[in-house]
């Protein structure tokens, strides 16, 4: 079943925030991800296998999804959300 989020501006114009229907991280631990790491957690390690997405940093029901400077949200942003849409 797919996660739907509710996609958010930041005061960083090359971050999204992704707030998802469900609780995407247990506990009160936040997680980071950058380029090149291998994450346990399915849905950052998709995340962060994206052409142009720099870094990932989730809490509980959300998470910040930041492109390389030269990546353009219109290339980038579909793929997101096909991540999204896929997760069960």
């Amino acid at each position: 079943m797919a996660i739907s989020v509710k996609v958010e501006q930041t005061p960083n114009p090359n971050a999204l925030k992704f707030t998802a229907n469900k609780t995407i991280f247990e506990g009160t631990k936040s997680y980071s991800y950058k380029k090149g790491d291998t994450p346990d957690h399915p849905l950052a390690a998709a995340l962060i296998q994206i052409e142009g997405v720099d870094n990932v940093f989730g809490y509980q029901d959300f998470i910040t999804v930041n492109k390389t400077f030269e990546a353009d949200w219109d290339t980038v942003l579909p793929q997101i959300e096909k991540v999204f849409e896929n997760e069960n």
